[in-house]
């Protein structure tokens, strides 16, 4: 049941910012899935599952929209503050250090999180196996 409302959840989030119109419907079979990565790739949003190893990059994503639904795992997530050691790595995006003054948030299974365009945010330590969907909504 949890299962069924986060995935709600992300889905609604993505009808809410706009990102679901005129496109075609994708249908994404259990196999696909259950595999990861990229599930679907549309102009205005992406929904991947990704499987984390370790600790990531702080990231600033300046027309992107990211919510995390927690599959498997735990890690320590940080938001907000200020990026530290920031650099574009590819047109809107960029990647840093470190986060100076952010948020920690504790995630484990079932958890989802949301982070707006233009939020620093990293991935700080991760316990293996961190396995969590993706949606990106991307603004235009």
């Amino acid at each position: 049941m949890k299962l069924k409302f986060a995935l709600g959840l992300l889905v609604a989030t993505a009808v809410a910012t706009g990102a679901v119109g005129t496109a075609k419907v994708t249908y994404v079979g259990h196999d696909k899935v259950a595999k990861g990565g990229a599930l679907v790739t549309a102009s205005d949003f992406i929904v991947e599952v990704m499987k984390r190893t370790g600790p990531g990059q702080v990231e600033v994503h300046d027309k992107e929209t990211d919510t995390f639904y927690v599959l498997d795992g735990e890690a320590t997530f940080v938001t907000g503050g200020t990026m530290i050691g920031g650099k574009v790595t590819t047109p809107n995006q960029q990647r840093g250090t470190d986060i100076r003054g952010g948020e920690v948030h504790h995630l484990s299974k079932g958890d989802v999180i949301a982070i707006p365009a233009g939020i620093p945010h990293w991935f700080k330590e991760v316990q293996q196996p961190f396995t969590y969907y993706v949606v990106k909504v991307i603004k235009p």
